[in-house]
């Protein structure tokens, strides 16, 4: 569950980063203003990464979109000079760069800011309800987790009931009854947690190779915390679900054993 909270969050902002804007600039903009004006948009908080395309940069990707040589169809290059800029996943959403748009259209040496609102609408509406779906099925995983490990416990101590009953009817304390089912609780924890940790260290391994660009790995101090609250969550869930089922034959009638 931990895992797909951490990496719903990293989907999210690797998706968010590669929203850009294009700023299209005046013919008569010198490139050493051009790339002063780059240098400027790379201190803003809001800039990730930069691009400057020339025209005849911008003509080389459209031919190789295209398939063909529209220059020499036409008889010269249309295309103006831009600079892309990628935003921050915070700026990524059609308000903050309407703000950022408004700012830029005061220079003069800006011609038009080019964006595509209607993606980046969507875009963002799509990753809040991908998030919504990934937290109910993380939940339910849980759950189902819980459930089964809850009910093999109580299996486990079911098949001991009658010397849990036996050693509460000669005498036995019931810390001394509880001890062992206790320890044995804690162990078994402790290994579920092992065990799902080796499987979730598959799981990353696998994604990192799959999708470098998230860097799952990078974040190491989550997973360090998230691979000690597998086991502690393990040890916590295994204690008390052992103590519940223990009680619960302490307290039953002799009787009621046999059903």
């Amino acid at each position: 569950m931990g895992f797909l909270i951490i990496n719903a969050r990293k989907i999210s902002v690797h998706v968010k980063e590669n929203i850009g804007i294009s700023i299209i600039l005046h013919e008569n903009v010198k490139e050493a203003d051009i790339l002063r004006m780059q240098k400027g948009f790379e201190t803003q908080s809001y800039v990730r990464s930069t691009r400057y395309i020339s025209k005849e940069q911008a003509a080389k990707e459209l031919q190789e979109d295209l398939g063909e040589d529209f220059v020499q169809f036409i008889g010269h290059n249309p295309l103006p000079v831009s600079i892309e800029i990628k935003l921050t996943a915070e700026y990524a959403n059609n308000d903050s760069i309407k703000a950022i748009e408004n700012r830029l259209k005061k220079s003069d040496q800006i011609k038009e800011v080019w964006y595509q609102k209607n993606l980046i609408a969507l875009v963002n509406d799509n990753i809040h309800k991908i998030s919504l779906i990934i937290l109910g099925f993380a939940l339910v995983l849980f759950f189902i987790s819980l459930v089964l490990i809850n009910n093999t416990i109580h299996l486990a101590i079911y098949s001991k009931r009658f010397l849990i009953k036996t050693m509460e009817l000669v005498g036995a304390t019931k810390q001394f009854i509880l001890a062992p089912f206790i320890r044995t609780g804690v162990f078994h924890g402790i290994i579920s947690g092992l065990i799902a940790i080796i499987l979730l260290s598959g799981i990353i391994y696998v994604g990192n190779n799959q999708f470098p660009e998230l860097h799952i790995f990078d974040n190491f101090t989550a997973i360090s915390i998230l691979y000690v609250f597998v086991i502690i969550l393990g040890v916590i869930i295994s204690l008390f679900s052992t103590l519940f089922a223990v009680n619960k034959y302490l307290k039953i009638n002799t009787d009621k054993l046999y059903f």
